[in-house]
């Protein structure tokens, strides 16, 4: 495997799961060259959370972010591909749906801005997580045991990677 490719770690938060969309992002995903080495459907559960936003857990909006995210089943996946944490997230668009890119994830599923979710005191909503490029390897410690990764090779790799 190239230096440069690398795996990542995505979660399709409640809202996208409830929205029936996790199929349309999965595929943008792939459709850009990632290689899925792990998926799994998981209920959120506070002790995973606070491992995973240890960084924000004493934070004012941590309780409203964390609720949010026990709202319903999460699809984790760990993506494999050329500089996929930094690449991923450009897929994925600004974190402000409102000042997403519309070709990007957030800026054409997304439908509320931070500024209104901010104004009517409600917890914002934007579809999917995925890790920084030097959070990437923590976050799938988090989420996935080693077993539950899998190594094959798709047919196009030669052409993507």
């Amino acid at each position: 495997m190239s230096e440069h490719v690398e795996r990542t770690f995505v979660a399709l938060k409640p809202d996208a799961v409830k929205r029936g969309i996790v199929g349309e992002i999965t595929s943008r995903f792939e459709d850009a060259g990632f290689k899925i080495c792990g998926m799994k459907m998981v209920q959120a559960t506070d002790q995973l959370l606070e491992k995973h936003y240890e960084e924000h857990v004493d934070k004012p909006f941590y309780d409203g972010l964390a609720e949010y995210m026990k709202q319903g089943p999460i699809v984790a996946m760990v993506l494999e591909g050329v500089h996929a944490a930094e690449n991923l997230r450009k897929i994925v668009g600004d974190t402000d749906a409102s000042e997403a890119h519309p070709a990007t994830i957030r800026g054409r599923y997304g439908h509320m801005s931070m500024d209104h979710a901010d104004d009517a005191g409600r917890t914002y909503k934007n579809l999917v997580h995925a890790s920084e490029p030097e959070e990437a390897e923590r976050e799938i410690e988090i989420w996935f045991t080693e077993d539950e990764l899998h190594d094959y090779s798709t047919s196009h790799e030669d052409e993507v990677q």
